[in-house]
C-alpha cells in the first residue's frame, strides 16, 4: 500500500514520516539547509505479521510546489492529511484536501501534529476544525488522530491505524492489464546504469521484460527491480518501484513519461473525461479555459472543451475534452486534476473515459452516448455498451490499448467481426442489419439511375452508402452480403444479382472476336482504334462493346480507350504486390516500370488506375499498397 502525506508547509510531514519509518525523506542539500521539502521523498515500513511493506510518499507543502505534490499524489492509496496543532487548518491544507478529493481518494487519516506545542484545549479545537473540514468530501468520517513526532505521543496508535488499513487493502487489478509505471524520477546508479522510479499503476513486470517509454516509444529492457525498497524479480500494481534499464540514458527520461508494456503503449494530445468542478470555485468552467493538467506524474498545459452540459457549475459533474499541447501517455480510468492557468489553485478533477478522443463530432448525441458507455464498471460492460452505440463499429485493438489491456476484450455476440494480423473490428448485430439495408437501398437506386452500367465499383459504393464505415468492416459487410446471395461482385464492381449488363448478339460476336487480340496485347494493353482496325469492325461499335465488357467486370479500362483483360490485370496486380513487398509497401513508378518492362508513361497510367480502384494509395511521389484492400486478391486471380 502506498501512503501519501499532504498538508500545509511546516506542518510536520517529513518529521512524521521519519518518526514512523526512521528514514529522512529530505535528500537534497537545499532541503537539508532550508528544512523544507522540495522534491518527492520516499520511505518504507514493514507491516508486522505479514510480508507487506508500506511505502510513504512525502510531498512538499509549499503552495508553489503543488505540481510536485500532485505528481506523487496520483499513485497513493491512503492519505495522511496533516494539520499542525499550533497553526490549525491553513490554505494548503484546504488545497491538498481538494486535490485528494478530486483524485477520488476515499481512504485516509487526518493527523493533528505538534501536539506538544499546544494546550489540550487548542488540540481539541483543531481536531474539531479538521473533522468539519472533511465534511462533504470523500474523506468525510476519516479518523482524526493526534501525535507528537518529537515526544512519540500517538505514534503507536497511528502505526496500528496504518497497519490495519494495509491488511484490508486490496489493489483492483483487471485481468490482462499491461504494466504501467508513472515515472517521477530518473537517475544514474553505479554498476546499474539508468534507473527510473515511480508508482506502478497497473500490471506486472519482471526482470528481462522489454518495455517502452511513452510518449516517444523508446524501447528498453529491465535489468533490475526494486519494489517497496527491496530487491525483487517481479513487481506489480500498487507498489513503489525502481527499475534499472538497459537501452536508455538518464537524459532521455523525463518526469511524466510512462514505462509500459509495448502492447498498451499509446500517447494522445486529447482525451475525454468525466470532470467535477470543485464546489469552492466561484465561477463555472467554460470551453476554452486554459489549465494545468496533472496526469500520473505529468504536469502539462492544456485547454478545456466542455461537452455536456455547456458549462460546468461549481460542484457539478460533466463530460469534457482536454486538449494538450503535446501527446502524453493516458489510459481509461486514469485520474486527472486541473489547476488554473496561473497554477495558483486547484479547479477540478475526474476520470479519463477515452484517451483517444475525436476532434470532430465530439458534442453530438451519438458521441455523448459513447462516453456514457465508456463509463461502465468493467471493460466487458464498456465494450458491450459501446458496440450498442457504435454504428461504425469498434476497433477492438484500439479499445484494448485504451483500456490498458494487452489483448482484445472478447466482444459479445456481434453481427460482424473482421480479424486479421493487423486489425480486429466488431459491429453489432443491429448496426450490421442497418448497414446492409442502407447498402442494398443505395445499390438499387444506382441501378435505377444507371441501368446501362453493371454497378459501381466497391470503393464508389462505399462512398455512396457508408463512407464512415471502416475499411475492414466494409470488406466484411460485402463478403457477408455476397455469401447470402444479396449482392454479386464481379471484378471491382458490385451489383444486385438480378441486375446485369447484357450484350446483344452483335456485341457477343465481337467480344469473342476481340478476345485473342486483347490477351496478346500483354502489359501494353489494347487501344480501341487498333482493335477496330485489325478486326475490320466499326470503331464506335468496338468502343461500346468494350465499355459493356468493362461494366461486366471482364475488362479494365485503365485510361480512355485503353483496355486490359482480367487475366492481364491480375498479373500486373501480382507484380505491384511483389514490388511493394520488397520495399516496405511502397510501389514507385520506376520499380514498377522495371518489373513490367513497360515505358514510364504506361507504368504510371496503370499505377494511377490501381489508385482509383483501391489497390494502392498515392502518398507524395509513391504509391503504397493498401493493407486493407482485397481488390483482386490472390484467391481471385
Amino acid at each position: 500500500m502506498i501512503i501519501g502525506t499532504a498538508g500545509h508547509i511546516d506542518h510536520g510531514k517529513t518529521t512524521l514520516v521519519r518518526a514512523l519509518t526512521g528514514v529522512d525523506t529530505d535528500r537534497l542539500p537545499e532541503e537539508k539547509q532550508r528544512g523544507v521539502s522540495i522534491e518527492l521523498g520516499y520511505a518504507f515500513l514493514d507491516v508486522p505479521g505479514s510480508d507487506q511493506r508500506l511505502g510513504f510518499i512525502d510531498v512538499p507543502g509549499h503552495e508553489r510546489l503543488v505540481h510536485t505534490m500532485l505528481s506523487g499524489a496520483t499513485g497513493i492509496h491512503h492519505a495522511l492529511l496533516l494539520v499542525a496543532a499550533d497553526d490549525g487548518v491553513m490554505p494548503q491544507t484546504r488545497e491538498h484536501l481538494a486535490v485528494l478529493s478530486l483524485l477520488g481518494l476515499q481512504q485516509g487519516t487526518v493527523v493533528v501534529t505538534k501536539t506538544d506545542r499546544a494546550e489540550p484545549a487548542r488540540v481539541a479545537a483543531v481536531v474539531a476544525e479538521a473533522t468539519a473540514l472533511l465534511a462533504g468530501t470523500p474523506l468525510a468520517g476519516a479518523p482524526v488522530l493526534t501525535v507528537s513526532a518529537t515526544t512519540g505521543g500517538g505514534l503507536v496508535a497511528l502505526r496500528e491505524r496504518l497497519f490495519d488499513a494495509a491488511r484490508h487493502h486490496a489493489v483492483a487489478a483487471p485481468a490482462g492489464a499491461g504494466f504501467r509505471l508513472a515515472v517521477d524520477r530518473a537517475f544514474t546508479l553505479g554498476g546499474v546504469g539508468t534507473v527510473v522510479t515511480g508508482t506502478v499503476h497497473a500490471g506486472q513486470v519482471q526482470v528481462g521484460n522489454e518495455l517502452l517509454l511513452v510518449p516517444g516509444e523508446h524501447r528498453v529492457r529491465v535489468r533490475s527491480l526494486h519494489a517497496q525498497n527491496r530487491v525483487v524479480t517481479s513487481a506489480g500494481a500498487g507498489e513503489r518501484c525502481a527499475v534499472g534499464l538497459v537501452g536508455v540514458e538518464k537524459t532521455q527520461v523525463a518526469r511524466g513519461q510512462w514505462l509500459v508494456t509495448p502492447a498498451v503503449a499509446l500517447a494522445s494530445d486529447r482525451f475525454d473525461a468525466t470532470l467535477t468542478l470543485w464546489p469552492a470555485e466561484t465561477r463555472p468552467l467554460r470551453t476554452g479555459t486554459p489549465v494545468h493538467v496533472h496526469l500520473g506524474a505529468l504536469a502539462a498545459m492544456g485547454t478545456v472543451a466542455v461537452l455536456a452540459p455547456e458549462v460546468l457549475a461549481p460542484g457539478a459533474t460533466g463530460r469534457v475534452q482536454i486538449v494538450l499541447r503535446a501527446p502524453v501517455g493516458v489510459w481509461h480510468g486514469d485520474r486527472v486534476v486541473l489547476r488554473d492557468a496561473s497554477a495558483s489553485r486547484t479547479l477540478a478533477g475526474g476520470v479519463v473515459l477515452d484517451p483517444l478522443a475525436p476532434t470532430r463530432y465530439r458534442r453530438t448525441p451519438q458521441r455523448l452516448a459513447e462516453l456514457d458507455a465508456l463509463a461502465g464498471a468493467s471493460s466487458t460492460e464498456r465494450l458491450a455498451a459501446l458496440l450498442a452505440q457504435a454504428p461504425q463499429g469498434v476497433d477492438l485493438l484500439r479499445f484494448a490499448a485504451a483500456q490498458g489491456l494487452v489483448a482484445p476484450v472478447p466482444p459479445p455476440a456481434t453481427g460482424l467481426r473482421q480479424t486479421d494480423a493487423r486489425t480486429d473490428w466488431a459491429l453489432s448485430a443491429a448496426a450490421t442489419e442497418a448497414a446492409c439495408d442502407k447498402l442494398l437501398v443505395v445499390l438499387a437506386t444506382f441501378h435505377e439511375r444507371h441501368p446501362e452500367e453493371l454497378g459501381p465499383d466497391a470503393a464508389r459504393l462505399r462512398r455512396l452508402a457508408l463512407p464512415r464505415l471502416p475499411e475492414p468492416l466494409w470488406r466484411a459487410l460485402l463478403g457477408h452480403l455476397q455469401a447470402q446471395g444479396l449482392v454479386a461482385v464481379r471484378g471491382a464492381f458490385v451489383h444486385l444479382p438480378a441486375h446485369g449488363v447484357r450484350l446483344s448478339a452483335t456485341e457477343e460476336r465481337l467480344a469473342q472476336k476481340l478476345g485473342p487480340a486483347l490477351a496478346e496485347a500483354g502489359f501494353e494493353g489494347a487501344w480501341v482504334r487498333d482493335l477496330a482496325r485489325n478486326a475490320a469492325e466499326p470503331e464506335p461499335l468496338v468502343r461500346v462493346t468494350l465499355a459493356r465488357l468493362a461494366q461486366q467486370g471482364e475488362l479494365h479500362q485503365v485510361v480512355k480507350d485503353l483496355y486490359y483483360p482480367q487475366a492481364t490485370v491480375a498479373r500486373l496486380v501480382g507484380l505491384a504486390r511483389d514490388v511493394g513487398a520488397g520495399a516496405g509497401g511502397e510501389v514507385t513508378a520506376a520499380r514498377f516500370r522495371d518489373a513490367t518492362a513497360l515505358g514510364r508513361k504506361r507504368a504510371i497510367q496503370i499505377l494511377e488506375y490501381f489508385d482509383r480502384v483501391g489497390l494502392l494509395r498515392r502518398v507524395g511521389d509513391v504509391h503504397r499498397l493498401r493493407s486493407d484492400s482485397a481488390w483482386l486478391a490472390p484467391a481471385q486471380t
